[in-house]
């Protein structure tokens, strides 16, 4: 088994994860503990299976037709893929967060509270205080407090994608899931998300999937490199980028491939 050592609290453990499209195996047992309230982040070449691991962790599969998952995904001892299990009760306690911001066609305020509205919430005080909350976490709150009812669609591409971070904070979730949240940004919007994934792992367990390397060095605590479907290895991310223990971790750490 591959696991990254460490005394930490484990958030999230995943065994003997397998990942069908239909009769193709996108993900090979893989492995792992994701500790609490650091930041995991997943590297490899694309199409190793960063994203469909990722997907497997808040049951997103089961809104894909033919894909089948097998193994066990527990968050905080429990497995979410008991039958049990509600998964709109799963995606509330480990949000996600996409490679494009995708921001309803809504005001900015009513894009917040989409979740906790749909969650029952209809005071409106308290709907105001959870979009404040969850702007100013997402370090949104100053550039939009005064324009709440303007279209979310007005806003800047990195706006709208610490927009999309809010609305997944308004439900409260414990753990946040990110898919190259940064992948069409400029430089500067990228900077912004990553000092907020920075603040985010105070309060929350944040795994992302990067396509950068710098990226995955510079915010992350944890790195998880992915190969044709295989979880290759994990450990601590200056471990990973200084001493990998696999010869395939450090041949795409130096650029021989990927």
């Amino acid at each position: 088994m591959v696991e990254a050592k460490t005394q930490l609290d484990v958030k999230m453990k995943v065994v003997d994860l397998d990942v069908f499209y239909g009769s193709f195996q996108a993900m090979k047992n893989a492995n792992l503990d994701v500790p609490d309230r650091r930041v995991m982040a997943l590297i490899g070449p694309s199409g190793c299976g960063k994203s469909t691991f990722l997907r497997a962790l808040n049951r997103m599969h089961d809104l894909t037709a033919g894909a089948r998952v097998e193994g066990n995904v527990t968050l905080d001892g429990v497995d979410i893929y008991a039958a049990d299990i509600d998964p709109v009760t799963v995606r509330h306690r480990i949000g996600m967060v996409f490679q494009r911001p995708n921001p309803f066609p809504k005001s900015i305020f009513e894009n917040v509270v989409y979740g906790p509205k749909i969650h029952g919430e209809r005071n409106r005080k308290r709907l105001l205080e959870r979009a404040e909350k969850s702007l100013r976490a997402a370090a949104l709150w100053d550039e939009v407090k005064d324009r709440l009812n303007r279209s979310a669609l007005d806003l800047s591409g990195g706006q709208q994608q610490r927009l999309c971070i809010a609305r997944v904070l308004a439900v409260e979730p414990e753990v946040i899931l990110m898919d190259e949240p940064a992948s069409a940004l400029d430089p500067i919007a990228t900077s912004k998300i990553e000092d907020l994934i920075s603040e985010l792992k105070k309060q929350y367990t944040v795994i992302i999937v990067t396509h950068s390397m710098q990226q995955a060095a510079r915010i992350s605590d944890f790195t998880s490199f992915f190969l044709l479907g295989e979880l290759v290895e994990v450990g601590t991310t200056s471990e990973i980028f200084t001493r990998p223990k696999d010869k395939r971790t450090e041949d795409y750490i130096t650029g021989r491939y990927g």
